[in-house]
């Protein structure tokens, strides 16, 4: 071929690359016009490929934005061949360029900048979420990292000292016994004053039926700003807990631990020898020697061997995912025959459909089955009476029985009978979530909660007290209540140059229904049975069967709208309106309003001069209305008729029958109790190592509920539940969070929290229903003290007032002195009731908080404990113990042998301690091996709990019980702040586990 047509061809060949590439480039274009616009959904992480919720999505160059959900993802409508700016604080921002190719799925990951990260923060807000940089109400949060660790058989225990202002109460050591929870102080005299459970967003729930390793974050709403969502069931906080779900990536982690228990602190009694030494020096005549040396405690004491087993498996992709658990607790009690023994399982899964996953399913299911044997207290009272030279058993082997009043063998007692109880929990949900027209989400929630209890006692012929005098007694008990909830609600939120809007609106349903039924006979002719053939029983009485049943509903409205001005101005306000059966008919409806406001002042161009030491600075400001419906309880409103005590001849039958009478007066004004609550708080965080918040408080319960004695007539019965009351709590909280050190190897860092609260009755009484004081406290079963109270509930005084005589040493023959009303010193017997006066109260002045974490290398310490300062208790069990009439019969103090008593004890303030204390709660080491596979890793640990507690109270613990003295929350005032042979010693736990991570 020559030149020329060497150079036609290769013209002829670039012209055709040039027309095809002009073609090419021709559709390529027609294509970019043609789709203009883009549809991008994607999932925003940390650099720990943790989601982030409410991350900002912007495209660059216009107003068009949205902001990440819950999960993470986001959807947004763009142009083709721009791009969007990703941003979330504590993240440096990130841009993506959007083609024609780009996939619908982005997984963006945004790297953290050194800002700290509890800005960063999501925190539940009920129904929904919010960056912890964004928020308005006074909320606490606490990381699964940070709850406490230990031998754990009652959830609630997690939150102890982690929470500024909750006080969480734990006074027994009894592996079955619950706690008090109290949140800013009581706002109640018959209701419950435990914040409102929710998990997983259903509300109300038990707070065991999830278990520490399954919690992911707990969230603590404390002002009625934050609360107010919840209504008439916000009264006293809410508690919000999340759970660990299915997240990306294949896990399994098992958490196994085992653990030694023992008592390390005991009442200081008389040992044998000193017993016996006392008789000879005073010659006492009376007195017998039995021969042996017993320390009842101790007899009546093992070595707890704990166990806890938790294996854990998640599995998840972009579109589904899921993640189970299973847990073993066996948590033995220092008590012998106590103890706790739980198996609980969770599982939940996840499933998105739609290209742009606008559609996501979330169920989630937990339940767990409790088996423990419930002990009987006397054996307390009956181990500080007996005679130290008493022998447990006899010559015969048997069980020795000294003839006398509280007299009898507790080891006996705890023997000699079978206790067994069961409980089950259920939890179950569904919920639906669906995005439409970009910026709403519609999402609907039902769930259902069963739990159940059933109860076995059997006592025979042979067990001293109740079996021998029924000749064998049995009971069987079963209690359930079951819960079901339907929720729907609507959010909206949108991002427009600096403003951000967000707005919640929803309905809600609740049904409770609680039966149960029980049955007792006594009289059996053989103990073979136990009690599981109460038929065999000849001893037939009225009341030996009983049952019963009840219903509540209670129906909501909702609604919450959120704005953002600049990151810089930031308001909230809610309403919630709720009807509830339990009211009466002139109130079947309420309504509880809020709003909040907040600064961020850090944002501000004239604070840019502080940006090195100055992180964040932000200023709330909350007001509020919540409600307490629980002290209402059902049909409380209503005319009810129950079986009197007389009976009545019935002529038709001719048998005599039990007559109906009036039981309860109707009341159609009955209605919740209502807490108004105003909160001043202030965010900070300094020098990139500090940050903290501060908050003042002022709360007002009004309508308290009380049962009033009222006139008959006009009335058919003589007393009445009516809304009266007035209290007032008022208060600050501090919570602090430092990295002291962050170096490479070595780090420090700690937190301290510290809560303030005065208490106030400041109204009982109105125009209809009056009284001058209400008498708590009850001393009932004490020795000479039936139908006494240590205790006032009184206007201008705190609930828990101690009040009585003022003890005035002892004169020359070692009798008591009091001080009377006029000031002059008395002996007892010359006291009057108007020489009682206020002995203090069971209030702390400040609680505290306190954690520090080390690590070094692979080597982590962590250190925690907690403390209440200022709140008195009264050492009822001190006080019947230093009494001269009780020897030689019965065992005193070591002490009392010097204490110059020569008069029987008689309440006063010489018996009330102050019974401050600070308990270090937990002391770890560990050491983890990291693993070469994936991010896998191995944590062996070593932990000490209840290692020591400094304290000037003389009793057994000085953590005393608010309500009930089995360390139940109970409703009422039973005896709060009553140490009252309410002694299940706390132990003292050395424990060594291991978790273990496997990644893949």
């Amino acid at each position: 071929m020559n030149s020329k047509n060497k150079k036609i061809v290769l013209h002829q060949m670039w012209t055709t690359k040039s027309m095809v590439l002009m073609i090419f480039m021709l559709f390529l274009s027609a294509g970019m016009f043609a789709q203009g616009k883009k549809q991008v959904s994607g999932t925003v992480y940390d650099n720990t490929g943790n989601v982030l919720p409410g991350a900002s999505i912007i495209e660059v160059g216009t107003k068009n934005g949205t902001t990440t959900d819950f999960d993470g993802k986001f959807t947004l409508e763009v142009a083709v061949g721009g791009s969007i700016e990703v941003s979330f604080i504590g993240s440096t921002n990130q841009k993506v360029q959007i083609t024609a190719s780009t996939q619908p799925n982005l997984e963006i990951r945004l790297q953290n900048d050194g800002y700290l990260l509890s800005e960063v923060q999501v925190v539940a807000v009920g129904y929904g979420t919010q960056k912890k940089s964004d928020l308005t109400g006074a909320i606490s949060t606490v990381g699964a990292d940070d709850l406490v660790k230990g031998t754990i058989s009652s959830t609630e225990q997690v939150l102890q000292g982690k929470v500024a202002g909750l006080n969480v109460i734990r006074p027994s050591g009894d592996p079955s016994a619950g706690s008090s929870l109290r949140l800013r102080g009581g706002t109640s005299l018959t209701a419950s004053n435990s914040p409102l459970i929710v998990v997983d967003g259903i509300a109300g729930v038990d707070i065991n039926v999830v278990q520490p390793s399954d919690i992911k974050s707990v969230d603590v709403l404390k002002d009625a700003s934050a609360t107010a969502i919840y209504g008439s069931r916000g009264a006293n906080g809410v508690i919000i807990i999340t759970t660990k779900s299915g997240t990306k990536g294949v896990s399994i982690v098992y958490n196994g631990m085992s653990s030694i228990g023992y008592v390390s602190n005991h009442l200081d009694l008389l040992s044998a020898n000193q017993w016996r030494a006392h008789i000879r020096e005073t010659g006492n005549m009376d007195a017998v020697d039995y021969g042996a040396n017993t320390d009842w405690q101790k007899e009546l004491e093992q070595t707890a061997i704990s166990q806890s087993h938790t294996l854990s498996i998640n599995s998840g992709k972009a579109d589904s995912g899921f993640r189970t658990s299973i847990s073993y607790l066996d948590n033995q009690g220092v008590i012998k025959t106590t103890g706790l023994e739980r198996l609980s399982a969770n599982v939940n899964a996840y499933q998105y459909l739609g290209d742009n996953k606008d559609v996501k399913f979330d169920t989630g299911l937990f339940a767990n089955i409790d088996k423990w044997h419930p002990l009987d207290y006397r054996i307390f009272e009956r181990s500080y009476n007996l005679n130290p030279t008493i022998p447990v058993y006899d010559a015969n082997g048997e069980f020795t029985s000294v003839g006398g009043t509280i007299y009898e063998n507790p080891v006996e007692i705890l023997t000699n009978r079978k206790v067994d109880n069961q409980r089950h929990r259920l939890l179950g949900y569904f919920k639906t979530e669906v995005k439409f027209l970009n910026d709403f989400q519609a999402v609907a929630n039902i769930s259902l909660e069963h739990n159940a209890m059933k109860g076995s006692t059997y006592k025979p012929s042979y067990a001293v007290m109740e079996g021998r005098t029924e000749d064998g007694y049995a009971q069987k008990t079963y209690a359930e209540y079951t819960n079901a909830q339907g929720e729907l609600y609507v959010n909206y939120s949108k991002v427009f140059d600096k403003h951000s809007i967000s707005a919640l609106a929803g309905y809600s349903y609740l049904e409770n229904i609680y039966q149960g039924f029980g049955a007792q006979r006594s009289g059996f002719v053989t103990d073979e049975f136990s009690y599981n053939n109460l038929g065999a029983g000849y001893n037939y009485r009225l009341g030996d069967v009983y049952s019963y049943k009840g219903k509540s509903n209670l129906v909501s409205f909702y609604a919450r709208a959120n704005y953002n001005y600049d990151g810089k101005y930031l308001l909230t306000g809610t309403v919630r309106r709720d009807g509830s059966s339990r009211f009466g008919e002139n109130n079947k409806w309420g309504v509880f309003p809020s709003a909040s406001a907040a600064w961020r002042i850090s944002n501000e161009e004239f604070m840019s001069s502080a940006k090195d030491w100055l992180g964040n600075l932000k200023l709330r400001v909350g007001y509020g209305v919540t409600g307490n419906q629980d002290g209402i309880g059902e049909y409380k409103s209503l005319s009810i008729l129950g079986v009197g005590n007389d009976s009545y001849y019935d002529p038709a039958t001719g048998t005599w029958s039990l007559a109906y009478s009036p039981k309860q007066n109707p009341n159609p004004d009955l209605k919740w109790e209502s807490t108004e609550q105003l909160n001043v708080g202030v965010d900070f965080s300094l020098f990139d190592r500090v940050t903290g918040s501060f908050e003042w408080y002022s709360k007002t319960t009004k309508d308290l509920l009380y049962t009033y004695e009222v006139p008959q007539p006009p009335y058919l019965v003589g007393n009445m539940l009516a809304n009266v009351g007035e209290m007032s709590n008022k208060g600050v909280e501090l919570t602090l969070n430092a990295d002291i050190i962050k170096g490479d190897k070595f780090t420090w860092d700690a937190n301290v929290t510290l809560g303030h609260n005065v208490q106030k009755i400041e109204k009982l009484s109105n125009t209809t229903y009056e009284t001058d004081v209400i008498y708590s406290g009850s001393l009932h079963g004490l020795a000479g003290m039936s139908g006494q109270y240590s205790q006032i509930i009184a206007e201008g005084y705190p609930v828990g007032t101690f009040w009585g005589f003022q003890n005035a040493g002892l004169d020359a023959d070692g009798k008591m002195l009091y001080v009377n009303a006029a000031g002059e010193k008395v002996l007892g017997d010359a006291l009057v009731d108007a020489d009682k006066k206020d002995l203090g109260n069971i209030q702390p002045d400040l609680t505290l908080g306190i954690g520090m974490n080390f690590t070094y290398g692979n080597f982590d310490l962590g250190i925690s404990g907690y403390g209440m300062f200022g709140q008195k208790a009264l050492n009822a069990t001190n006080m019947m113990l230093n009494d001269p009439n009780r020897l030689p019969a019965y065992n005193v103090p070591d002490d009392f042998l010097n204490s110059g008593i020569t008069s029987a004890p008689k309440y006063s303030d010489y018996w009330i301690e102050d019974a401050s204390f600070f308990r270090l709660q937990t002391l770890s080491i560990g050491y983890t091996l990291p693993l070469k596979y994936k991010g896998s890793k191995l944590r062996l640990y070593l932990m000490g709990e209840n290692l020591a507690v400094f304290t000037s109270y003389k009793g057994v613990d000085p953590e005393i019980g608010l309500n009930a003295q089995d360390g139940s929350d109970q409703s009422g005032l039973a005896a709060p702040g009553i140490d009252k042979y309410n002694n299940y010693p706390r132990p003292t736990t050395v424990s060594v586990g291991l978790n273990f991570t496997l990644n893949n």
